[in-house]
């Protein structure tokens, strides 16, 4: 094995741990609950105002301890966001505004959140927080 596939693999490695601990940490669902509240709580909008409230508690009960299962939480709301913003439709202008920019970000942050949640997710063990 040469240097370069060494180093390779360490990157994979690092690229799975790096998202692995950006699933098990409190801050993505807590930044993607404000963005998600930035865009619909005016004009106030019901349906997607229930995101929110169940991402916030998934960074309280992952500072209660609950990592792998906060991880599964949010992922899997993270996901049903990321659903329900793909199926409206905006015109292409609006697409580079203020909103069109949240909009974008709210949704890369869902993808991101998906990936690295569902890693924590499957990866966690329960074992180390049955432990403590």
């Amino acid at each position: 094995m040469t240097g370069s596939e060494s180093t390779a693999e360490e990157t994979k490695k690092s690229l799975v741990q790096q998202a692995r601990a950006w699933g098990e940490s409190s801050f993505p669902p807590t930044l993607l609950a404000t963005l998600i509240t930035a865009q619909h709580a005016r004009p106030f909008q019901a349906l997607p105002m229930l995101f929110p409230p169940v991402l916030l508690f998934t960074s309280y009960a992952n500072l209660q301890g609950f990592t792998v299962d906060s991880a599964g939480i949010s992922a899997a709301w993270s996901g049903l966001y990321l659903l329900l913003a793909g199926r409206r439709k905006h015109p292409f202008m609006k697409k580079w505004g203020a909103r069109g920019i949240i909009r974008g970000a709210t949704m890369g942050l869902c993808l991101v959140n998906i990936v690295g949640g569902g890693l924590a997710y499957t990866l966690g063990k329960r074992e180390e927080e049955e432990e403590e």
